[in-house]
């Protein structure tokens, strides 16, 4: 009996635990999911930049995104300091850090005080610490070629996206950087976090004190574009209310001098994303990097006489060029955008990347060939989200690592850096930051992570819900409102295309009567949108709900005086364009109409971040 007994409870705890971990890795699947999604539709809008500089009347409220920037540029570099001292007064009210330049160990340590308790950085040593950065970087090789044989061990970081404790707890973990105590931060330091700028002031103080011994290589989130997206820009602006454009404007600079790759002992290659079948290692050291500015612009159309790729017959390779070329940018080498972008694939092969929408998947034939080439042991990369903090791929040669742990949610995912030590030996250490978690058990942080993903899946389904609509409507032949599963699950992925386990997730999206169909409108009825404006028709509203990321960006670029206002003129042509650009059939006088409603005070301008502020989807129960 108590053998029995025993049997049934580890049967019981079994499936319990293969339950939860289901739900870990299904909810974990849609945040990817949504994100690379997400990236699509970034590169999308960049391709709308080209479009616009070809239409747009005034061309050069767009082209300004694609040119040097300029006011701190032109100033002599060597006056920079005293400049920014002239012209902006640190009142003694401000009981923050005062840096002196050259840095020291003490300064770089009181950024650190600071920010662990929520301290800004003056805007005037914010401004003095990037001058001196891009002096800094400018003397750099776009490849830094690196030793073991002058330290113990090279400590190697991934993707921190924001996440100021993750660095706070590495450096806790592994010691502050020295010239004992080597580091190599793999790109990414900003962006969706809310703590970047923090991050970047540190990482650049450190390597003005230790620029031998602490590196940076660029990631495809240091770029302005990305940026206006995911968050850094809204940080800074927030953050620095009276100078964040000269900050913004001298951190665009400093990124397009951030470095491309480091190499350890000429064994190992460190760079964020990826290679390609046409990477090049000494045409990437021979590039001029700071002319590329961003890394999502959009450029000439694909040469149909290109070589086939790797694994590619003529015809798809033809295509791939196509696919590639039509998301790289005319100031941006393609080779450049592969090593930002690309991610590795058990497959033999170099396909494009159709998830993020740029760069490509390369296979262990593809890091054969490099390594062979190049006389390479091991390829380190980032730029992909992995719930251990790394992962090992291609027999052992490419490393995946990524330290910014809770990255979705808290509890989704632990963080890690490597340590190299002389035999190139690589050893992994893992940790994650815990506020809330520790207090919760495994059921309870599965079912936070669970609700966060769910919750993010239904908005995305809700802005696609005219063209799910139509598509339940095929399967709907007799107009019940129900169909099979099956075909709800297909009509879902035709317009989603999420590659989600669709059945699976079903019981958290739709309902299902007794006969065992599914009621496909119920996806819809726990949401609505924001603050509805009574003028907007439906298809209206949901267009200008699904894009209104895109449209943000863009207006904030049209803004060239940051007021937050632009012309009904400019709103009405950029639009036109956009909808125009997208092939959405939308009528011109229901946006007139709209616009016109919201022009308050009848003065020709709108406020159009409150105006995309009343498409947001919110959920009922909230």
């Amino acid at each position: 009996t108590v053998i029995r007994a025993a049997i049934l409870i580890q049967k019981w705890y079994r499936f319990t635990m293969a339950r939860l971990e289901m739900r870990r890795r299904y909810s974990l699947s849609i945040f990817q999911s949504i994100e690379y999604a997400d990236e699509q539709d970034q590169l999308q809008l960049s391709s709308f930049f080209t479009f616009m500089l070809d239409h747009c009347t005034h061309p050069d409220s767009v082209s300004q995104i694609f040119t040097s920037p300029s006011a701190p540029q032109v100033m002599d570099e060597g006056l920079c300091l005293k400049e920014f001292e002239k012209k902006i007064d640190v009142p003694d009210s401000y009981y923050g850090p005062r840096l002196s330049f050259p840095l020291t160990v003490e300064d770089a340590n009181a950024l650190l005080h600071a920010f662990r308790n929520e301290q800004l950085l003056h805007a005037r040593y914010v401004l003095q610490l990037l001058s001196e950065t891009r002096r800094v970087l400018k003397e750099m090789p776009n490849i830094t070629h690196l030793s073991t044989s002058y330290s113990k061990e090279i400590t190697v970081c991934g993707d921190l996206h924001g996440n100021l404790d993750d660095l706070l707890l590495i450096f806790y973990k592994n010691g502050l950087p020295s010239e004992q105590n080597r580091y190599v931060f793999n790109g990414d330091f900003v962006d969706r976090g809310k703590n970047s700028m923090e991050i970047l002031i540190i990482l650049f103080a450190f390597l003005l004190i230790y620029p031998n011994d602490l590196h940076l290589n660029r990631g495809n989130h240091e770029d302005y574009i990305m940026n206006l997206r995911y968050g850094f820009t809204k940080e800074v602006s927030k953050k620095y209310k009276d100078h964040w454009k000269q900050i913004l404007c001298l951190l665009r600079d400093v990124f397009s001098w951030l470095p491309l790759a480091t190499i350890i002992d000429s064994k190992v290659l460190i760079l964020h994303g990826g290679i390609s079948d046409t990477t090049d290692l000494d045409f990437l050291n021979a590039l001029e990097r700071n002319k590329q500015l961003s890394i999502v612009h959009v450029g000439e159309p694909f040469q149909k006489d290109q070589t086939s790729r790797t694994g590619l017959d003529k015809t798809e390779s033809t295509a791939f060029h196509g696919f590639r070329r039509q998301k790289c940018s005319c100031f941006f080498s393609e080779m450049i955008l592969d090593i930002l972008w690309s991610d590795p694939r058990s497959q033999n092969g170099c396909t494009p990347n159709k998830c993020r929408g740029g760069g490509c998947y390369f296979g262990p034939d593809v890091t054969a060939k490099l390594f062979e080439r190049y006389n390479l042991k091991m390829l380190i990369r980032s730029h992909e989200f992995k719930p251990e903090g790394y992962e090992i791929s291609h027999d052992g040669k490419v490393i995946t690592i990524f330290s910014a742990s809770n990255y979705y949610e808290e509890g989704s995912n632990r963080g890690a850096y490597i340590k190299l030590n002389p035999e190139l030996t690589p050893r992994f250490v893992q940790y994650q930051v815990s506020k809330y978690t520790r207090r919760q058990n495994l059921r309870e942080r599965v079912g936070t992570i669970e609700s966060s993903a769910l919750k993010s899946l239904r908005e995305k389904i809700y802005a696609h819900r005219s063209e799910l609509t139509s598509a339940f409507a095929q399967y709907d032949v007799n107009g019940t409102g129900r169909i099979s599963v099956n075909d709800w699950a297909a009509a879902m992925e035709s317009v989603l295309q999420l590659e989600l386990p669709w059945r699976m997730l079903r019981s958290q999206l739709a309902q299902m009567n007794p006969d065992g169909e599914v009621d496909f409108m119920s996806c819809f009825y726990d949401l609505k949108m924001g603050q509805p404006i009574k003028e907007a028709q439906p298809a209206l509203a949901e267009t200008l709900c699904r894009y209104r990321k895109d449209l943000e960006i863009i207006f904030n670029i049209i803004d060239k005086d940051h007021s937050g206002l632009i012309s009904l003129e400019e709103f009405s042509q950029t639009w036109r364009l956009f909808t125009s650009h997208l092939g959405i059939d939308v009528q011109d006088d229901s946006i007139d109409k709209l616009v016109l409603s919201i022009d308050y005070n009848k003065d020709g301008h709108i406020d159009f971040n409150e105006f995309l502020e009343a498409f947001h989807i919110v959920h009922r129960l909230e």
